[in-house]
């Protein structure tokens, strides 16, 4: 089932100097230069964020009904992963807050902890961070909005003028007390805002990142929590 009848995420841009996955692809140059060396003018306010490695999640509103989906949009109660299960539970238990947010037709995103992927986690609270807020025309809310929920979001690095990963990497590695990751953290994620409008996204992965080494080909039973079972 596809409450929204869409995928609950796409896929973010590169960097130049990222590492592409699997059908992956750079952002263009200049949109690369706004967001690290110099913004087009005052109007661009440019953001980074930790890039965190979970399952992305999303938590919409339809019909008035609150849903629990997975990355490709459908229940998370249907994916045949325990940590989408987690994660469905997670959300009825919050139906009531998750309620009070949300209009109609919106949805919530974020990177759902619970299991380890690529990186291992230090969890002391809920595994969840939120990144994103879309409204009923699929279109991203700025992030004060996304403030003002007081949903745990994901670490805030930068926000103002364009900047390096060069520059980031000191923030990026000094963590926070309740998640954070028990290696380097996998990357970056950079956010332009303008006029009060999200324009466009971007990412940049470390190049020695080993995606789903705890995960892919593994057995159920030998699956790596981030949470106590």
């Amino acid at each position: 089932m596809k409450p929204l009848n869409r995928k609950n995420y796409g896929s973010i841009p590169h960097l130049s100097n990222s590492k592409l996955g699997s059908g992956d692809h750079f952002v263009n140059h200049g949109q690369e230069k706004i967001l690290t060396v110099k913004k087009r003018d005052r109007h661009d306010e440019v953001f980074a964020f930790e890039k965190y490695d979970g399952s992305n999640v999303g938590i919409a509103k339809k019909d008035g009904q609150i849903f629990a989906l997975t990355r490709s949009g459908y229940t998370a109660e249907s994916s045949s992963y325990k940590q989408h299960h987690l994660f469905s539970d997670y959300v009825h238990e919050y139906e009531y807050l998750f309620d009070a947010i949300l209009d109609e037709g919106e949805r919530l995103c974020g990177e759902w902890l619970a299991q380890a992927h690529g990186l291992k986690y230090d969890i002391n609270t809920y595994p969840i961070l939120f990144f994103d807020w879309f409204d009923a025309n699929n279109k991203r809310k700025p992030y004060n909005e996304l403030v003002k929920t007081k949903l745990p979001l994901v670490r805030l690095l930068h926000r103002g003028d364009a900047v390096s990963v060069e520059d980031l990497l000191p923030k990026l590695i000094t963590g926070t007390d309740e998640i954070q990751s028990l290696e380097m953290p996998e990357g970056i994620v950079y956010r332009v805002e303008r006029k009060g409008k999200v324009d466009f996204l971007a990412k940049w992965v470390r190049q020695d990142f080993d995606p789903g080494k705890f995960c892919i080909g593994v057995d159920e039973k030998d699956l790596i929590w981030n949470i106590r079972q």
